[in-house]
């Protein structure tokens, strides 16, 4: 495989950007490190090509944002928006993601090795995430389609107006937003997250030992009786 190595202390980002955002043709099978990214915003976006980009340190806001098909791994944190509106592809952060992790993330997976902040997964519609750690407040807001695997614990208002995402936390739960509740967990969803527990690494770790949460369905029309709830 083909390895081509971009230092950002010589090289402007845009440009790397812009080779990245070549004819397919030419850049499918090729292997990218990027040196030096010092926290640089929108880094290695809207790939369309399947390459795999690495990151060799921090990326700032919207890293890998729009992903399709490339492999984009991050060996440091990611700021806010990592993976927002990923399509397919996988996405690693080997450390910590900021707030909005995965947000309105179509397709793909997002493994994040550490702690998410606030609001990871918001508005999921068809993803697969898995975080390591924690999550913060609201993660999984108004939540559609996909699924999120949560080894740690999650901050308050869990799943607040989920539709029909899977939720699997294997910690403790500080509160539960808006028509979220506990299911039980049937074999096809043991399944999705046995699945997903090997591909994100963590093999060893029992189905058995999360809990799966989901919508209770009151809010999907509005009627006067959950008013309360909105």
């Amino acid at each position: 495989m083909d390895n081509i190595s971009f230092d950002l202390d010589k090289k402007p980002l845009r440009e790397v950007n812009q080779l990245l955002h070549g004819d397919a043709a030419g850049l499918n099978g090729k292997s990218f490190t990027i040196e030096n990214p010092n926290g640089a915003h929108s880094i290695a976006v809207g790939l369309k090509s399947d390459v795999h980009v690495t990151i060799k340190g921090h990326a700032g806001y919207y890293a890998a944002g729009m992903n399709q098909i490339a492999k984009v791994t991050i060996e440091g944190s990611a700021g806010s928006g990592v993976a927002e509106n990923m399509m397919s592809g996988v996405v690693h952060v080997k450390g910590f993601a900021s707030n909005a992790a995965g947000a309105t993330a179509n397709g793909g997976l997002l493994i994040i090795d550490g702690d998410a902040g606030l609001r990871c997964a918001i508005a999921l519609k068809g993803a697969d995430i898995v975080v390591g750690g924690s999550v913060g407040s609201f993660s999984a807001f108004m939540a559609q389609a996909g699924n999120f695997v949560i080894l740690g614990d999650a901050g308050e208002g869990l799943g607040d107006s989920i539709y029909e995402a899977k939720i699997f936390v294997r910690g403790k739960v500080k509160s539960l937003g808006a028509d979220c509740e506990v299911k039980t967990m049937d074999a096809e969803s043991k399944k999705i997250l046995t699945d997903l527990l090997a591909k994100s690494g963590h093999v060893d770790v029992k189905p058995e030992s999360f809990t799966q949460y989901g919508s209770a369905r009151t809010l999907y029309h509005f009627h006067v009786d959950n008013a309360g709830a909105y």
